[in-house]
């Protein structure tokens, strides 16, 4: 489980737009997969540590992943 639970954080997934590279699950393996339509999935509570997260958000080549935080921000 990452470091900080999750807790504050959690992200989306744009399923119109997800293309399945696996670069998300490249880059956060515990808080992704691909299901099977091979679409990327968020897992809940997120195994890996925000950073990761965010890398793996800024990875996708379709910018199908949203970060949110619990305060509203992005």
């Amino acid at each position: 489980m990452a470091e900080d639970g999750g807790r504050g954080w959690r992200a989306e997934v744009d399923r119109d737009a997800c293309m399945g590279s696996g670069m998300c699950v490249v880059y956060a393996p515990g808080s992704f997969e691909h299901d099977d339509e091979t679409k990327a999935v968020f897992q809940e509570p997120p195994g890996d540590a925000l950073d990761a997260v965010r890398t793996a958000i800024e990875a996708c080549p379709t910018g199908a992943l949203t970060l949110i935080l619990d305060d509203g921000k992005v």
